[in-house]
């Protein structure tokens, strides 16, 4: 298949799919016009590659997985490689998540003890009842 159908198969841009194979991600064979040649496999790939960028993978983060699933596996995440990328993503987001929770809790804080010292708004006027 040629770029334009892969890109309308997967989503991503031409110039995404360019990136890629410039990254060494996919690799194009070229017909005897000149012409970028995908086949299934790429299009395997691709959409690995947006599964875990959609979860928050780096395209570099991506390359075990699809040097395990170029390398004749059935999944990118069969590999030992690729696990440990996702061990290593999930203590990030552990991280990121307690960090967010302390964040959290002095804001908390913060606010409670704001409004513990706030004294009533003398400038507004109670609504006066209307004849």
């Amino acid at each position: 298949m040629r770029i334009g159908e892969l890109a309308q198969r997967t989503g991503v841009t031409t110039r995404a799919l360019r990136f890629y194979e410039a990254q060494g991600l996919i690799a194009a064979r070229r017909s005897a016009n000149g012409y970028r040649d995908y086949d299934e496999d790429d299009l395997q790939l691709v959409r690995e590659i947006q599964t875990l960028q959609t979860v928050g993978l780096t395209l570099d983060e991506t390359r075990p997985f699809v040097e395990c699933l170029r390398s004749g596996h059935e999944t990118g995440d069969s590999c030992a490689n690729s696990l440990e990328v996702y061990r290593r993503k999930l203590e990030e987001a552990d991280a990121l998540l307690a960090r967010l929770g302390g964040i959290r809790e002095e804001l908390a804080a913060k606010l409670a003890g704001a409004l513990a010292r706030q004294a009533p708004d003398p400038c507004v006027v109670p609504d006066a009842p209307r004849p």
